[in-house]
């Protein structure tokens, strides 16, 4: 299974993260298949970067998001699209 979730990157105190699609049995640090984007908590206010057409592709074939990647998605609007494309009802015009 695919997963999206945070890679640790940066020295010491100076954390910050890539959003990557990684198989779940890679370790946290392993080799991932698509880099998202990055989040960085150090900078006031935290700095998201996020490529919505590579996240909203690794949704549609079925990668789950981890707790915190969901979070980020939220914020930067990103499931709102992905819902909107799955369950948006398509308007039918009345026949007369």
């Amino acid at each position: 299974m695919v997963k999206l979730r945070l890679t640790r990157m940066g020295s010491i105190n100076k954390p910050f993260y890539r959003v990557i699609a990684i198989d779940s049995r890679e370790r946290r640090d392993g080799r991932y298949l698509d880099k998202i984007g990055y989040y960085d908590p150090k900078h006031n206010p935290a700095v998201i970067n996020l490529d919505e057409e590579k996240a909203i592709k690794w949704l549609k074939v079925g990668a789950q998001p981890s707790e915190t990647v969901r979070s980020l998605f939220r914020k930067a609007g990103i499931l709102k699209k992905w819902h909107e494309m799955r369950f948006v009802k398509t308007e039918q015009t009345p026949e007369n």
